[in-house]
């Protein structure tokens, strides 16, 4: 899956506001960069279909990971910028 990352973010932005699904039913290994396009794809509105458990744990994990970075940064994930 992961030399398929940008295919998969290129397919999900062409298809932005439109229901999506993944059907992850093959997919059997993942890497870090794989499961983070799909955290944020789900956090978006994406579903994921037949996600292997280790998968599903893992995705579950980043999406806490990405919103807990984000409240921490204050309203809207984006960090204030002081000029120096």
């Amino acid at each position: 899956m992961a030399e398929h990352v940008d295919t998969l973010q290129g397919l999900l932005l062409e298809q932005e506001g439109r229901a999506v699904a993944i059907d992850l039913t093959e997919v059997l290994f993942a890497d870090r960069e794989a499961v983070k396009l799909l955290a944020v794809a789900e956090n978006n509105g994406t579903e994921l279909r037949k996600c292997p458990p280790y998968i599903r744990e893992w995705v579950t994990r980043e999406r806490a990971d990405t919103n807990a970075g984000r409240s921490e940064q204050g309203i809207g994930g984006t960090e204030d910028i002081e000029d120096v």
